[in-house]
């Protein structure tokens, strides 16, 4: 899960661009059959760059028999975005695209002539039917204004509600004798003793890094980023809060113009004028980021951070010394307010998995495969690899999902390296039992502490639904336009005002200048579609 989420936060800052390929030749695909039966037809899938040749995955013999067909696989994963515009605009597609928003929505409304509207096409797709009853978010997520199917998601089902936690170092706290912080001030002066009092006991009191976060960008805020103090403010985000918009009580907002995110800012340039937060924390990458934060060997170099899980954080080494935390009450706010950044829906959902040309020669095969891959074992098997080396069948609608076959990988990775895992259309049905990988586990354990938060927000009136919205094209254009003229304002007066202050000084003339950039009109603009969405849910 670790890299679907690195790859997450990143895009949500303007930064990932996949790289490297993993077979084939210059140009980053490879076409290759696996010598299935019956008619044969072309899929491009786009990978993660750990992930390896199709051919080597079990499952994709097992999909081929299914269907009845030959796969000739496209294998696309570096330089997938300037492809595709050569591609669509060609008005040259393979039988199917594979890959989690390979084909985004904008792709369907601008290209909609392109694929191919299965709304009509149910009764050849058992298996999702299946999912869009057992479901019913998946049938919303897959469903245009006028009713058409051009792409069908997936669903996961086991990831947590959040992809953030919030750690401490407790070994520093016990060091000092001091006690577990639970608010915004006690944070702060716990901040301060890190950096004063040489918390990790090397001899060094000035090696001590306090506070950390993960790399913001360009467009706006992700996982693993102090926009989860917003949080300790009563203001629900969603997926670590992205381009600013949010959902409180049914209305649509933006929190760049809300004072609230003022609040968290001028709170974090206090800490930083203090010495309290990485230096380096706005120009640093994520590898950068990654590797203060594993220390040097026994020696822990931060001391409060965000993270998927403790392990991936600051490595197998340190994570023992960390402690999961609550959130910080903010000073003012009333616990029972709090909330956590929600996540379920990016977490456990992907996109438009799955699309189909409308160009097809091989219309039938081409549904076949489409409703294979959402078959329970193929499910499984995309997302955690092969079964007998990656995955045990321990009875009836039971598995469990092996250790790293390679002992110097962890399950984060190895995941990714041996199936399409995120990337991949499935669905993974709730009424079956799945003794999980242990980083995923972890994951579960160490969002205990957010429980509560988690509980204060509710998955209608509280959370900005983006994955379900289908926007028109013209709707599409505008919000991409204002978000890009907005978010160039906005995430400089973060740095400067984080680093250098003045945040309250230039206030009102900023949220002028976030008005006139349009975030009064895409905030309308979205309130439309998440009332539609609201209610199609009944």
């Amino acid at each position: 899960m670790r890299k679907a989420l690195t790859a997450t936060a990143a895009v949500v800052a303007g930064g990932l661009v996949l790289a490297g390929c993993t077979s084939g030749g210059d140009d980053g695909a490879d076409d290759g059959g696996n010598g299935g039966g019956g008619e044969t037809i072309q899929i491009l899938v786009l990978k993660h760059p750990l992930t390896g040749p199709m051919a080597d995955m079990a499952w994709v013999a097992q999909l081929e028999e299914m269907a009845d067909v030959t796969i000739e696989w496209e294998e696309v994963s570096a330089d997938w975005d300037q492809k595709k515009s050569t591609m669509l605009a060609a008005g040259d597609i393979p039988d199917l695209v594979v890959g989690v928003n390979a084909i985004t929505d904008s792709d369907l409304v601008t290209f909609n002539g392109l694929f191919e509207d299965l709304s009509d096409d149910l009764d050849a797709l058992p298996n999702v039917q299946g999912m869009f009853e057992a479901v019913p978010e998946t049938e919303v997520m897959a469903t245009q204004p006028e009713g058409e199917v051009f792409s069908l998601p997936s669903y996961r089902r086991f990831w947590p509600q959040t992809a953030t936690r919030q750690y401490i170092n407790q070994q520093w706290l016990d060091n000092l004798g001091l006690e577990m912080p639970t608010t915004w001030d006690e944070l702060f002066e716990v901040l301060k003793a890190f950096k004063d009092e040489d918390a990790n006991g090397n001899g060094d009191a000035g090696d001590e890094i306090p506070m950390d976060w993960s790399p913001t960008g360009t467009g706006g805020f992700g996982f693993f980023q102090p926009s989860a103090f917003l949080g300790s403010l009563g203001l629900p985000i969603t997926g670590g809060g992205g381009a600013g918009y949010f959902v409180e009580d049914g209305e649509v907002g933006n929190f760049f113009t809300d004072e609230r995110y003022r609040d968290v800012v001028e709170f974090l340039h206090d800490c930083y004028a203090e010495g309290l937060i990485s230096q380096e924390v706005m120009t640093q990458d994520y590898s950068a980021y990654q590797s203060v934060g594993r220390g040097n060997g026994d020696d822990a170099t931060v001391g409060f951070s965000w993270g998927w899980t403790a392990s991936d954080r600051f490595g197998a080494q340190l994570a023992p010394q960390y402690a999961a935390t609550a959130p910080m009450i903010a000073p003012g706010a009333d616990a029972s307010d709090v909330v956590w950044s929600y996540d379920n829906y990016s977490l456990n959902y992907g996109p438009n998995s799955i699309t189909m040309s409308a160009q097809t020669d091989a219309r039938d095969a081409s549904l076949r495969v489409i409703d294979a891959f959402y078959d329970q074992d193929i499910s499984v098997q995309v997302l955690w690899g092969d079964i007998g080396p990656n995955i045990e069948e321990t009875g009836e609608n039971a598995y469990t999902v092996l250790p790293p076959a390679d002992e110097t990988s962890d399950p984060s990775t190895w995941k990714w390296t041996t199936s399409l895992a995120d990337n991949g259309p499935m669905w993974i049905r709730d009424d079956i039992d799945v003794v999980l990988p242990s980083d995923l586990q972890e994951a579960n354990d160490q969002a205990e502490p957010l429980a509560d938060a988690l509980a204060n927000v509710d998955p209608v009136e509280d959370v900005f639904p983006a994955e379900f919205f289908s926007l028109s094209a013209e709707d599409s254009s505008t919000v991409s336009l204002n978000n890009t003229n907005f978010l160039a304002i906005a995430m400089q007066n973060w740095a400067t005002w984080v680093t250098e202050g003045g945040a309250e000084a230039g206030w009102d003339d900023y949220v002028a200048q976030l008005e006139a950039a349009g975030v009064p009109q895409n905030v309308e603009i979205y309130q439309g579609y998440y009332d539609e969405y609201v209610a199609s849910l009944g």
